[in-house]
């Protein structure tokens, strides 16, 4: 199992200090030669990638991802203009690589980053295949993102039920990847920034093995972020691990030690 430490930044909303800090983690999974999955975790931006493909393409494919998206960050502010120039660098990093063999390859892309367009930051989640965002808003885990795939859409057409989907023989099919073919945009769902809310961005390689119930679990259990990460990966590891296990958890607190200084002034 991979170690994984808390990083924190704070981050001034309607005149409140907060605080975020989040922490990340990946591992193999106990079936899969590679590790295919990818993530990063840096203010103002937390992505996991699930690469796809034969040979080393999918590991290609998130890796290529996640360091065109890491360069966005270093150039200065995230926005979704600059997201999307990324991923169509990396579209081309993709098909250019020497061991892109599959013509399947390509990879997944979810998370949430601080968009700055307006008086106050707030938090923009995006996605691309099944990756997913969860956020746990006063004591309800919900799903931010939608899945891009054959069963979701079975679903919404009210073809199948959600528990019929788990066992579905097209469960593994996606409809949307990054380097698949002509990059399709992500789809973002934007929202505010609020004390106590705690996110989980994560491959499916965790929700095979991890209900939603066993997500907020452990969320419950574990007030750290790296306690969190752990706990969750140890529990997917121990339902079978059939498949790379990647996480970030990102959660938001008041700013403590802002307080203590107002107070003592």
């Amino acid at each position: 199992m991979a170690e994984t430490t808390t990083k924190t930044h704070g981050v001034t909303v309607a005149g409140q200090r907060l605080l975020l800090s989040w922490a990340g983690i990946t591992d193999v999974g106990h079936r899969r030669e590679t590790n295919q999955d990818d993530l990063y975790a840096e203010y103002p931006l937390f992505v996991v990638a699930d690469g796809m493909g034969g040979h080393a393409g999918g590991e290609i494919a998130s890796q290529s991802t996640v360091k065109r998206l890491q360069a966005v960050v270093a150039s200065g502010a995230v926005e979704r203009e600059g997201i999307e120039g990324a991923l169509e660098l990396a579209v081309g990093d993709i098909a250019a690589h020497p061991d892109t063999t599959d013509e399947g390859t390509g990879t997944t892309l979810t998370g949430v980053f601080l968009e700055f367009d307006g008086e106050e930051p707030h938090w923009v989640a995006l996605n691309i295949g099944d990756s997913r965002v969860y956020l746990l808003r006063d004591e309800r885990l919900v799903q931010i993102t939608t899945d891009h795939s054959v069963v979701q859409e079975l679903i919404a057409a009210g073809k199948i039920s959600p528990d019929e989907a788990e066992g579905h023989p097209y469960s593994n099919v996606i409809t949307r990847a990054v380097g698949a073919s002509e990059l399709t945009p992500p789809d973002y769902v934007a929202f505010d920034l609020r004390n106590g809310d705690r996110f989980v961005i994560c491959s499916d390689g965790l929700t095979k093995e991890l209900t939603d119930y066993g997500i907020q679990h452990f969320l419950r259990e574990h007030a750290d972020p790296a306690d969190a990460a752990r706990a969750m990966l140890a529990a997917a590891l121990e339902n079978g691990g059939r498949d790379n296990v990647t996480l970030i958890v990102l959660q938001v607190d008041a700013d403590s030690s802002s307080t203590e200084a107002a107070a003592t002034e």
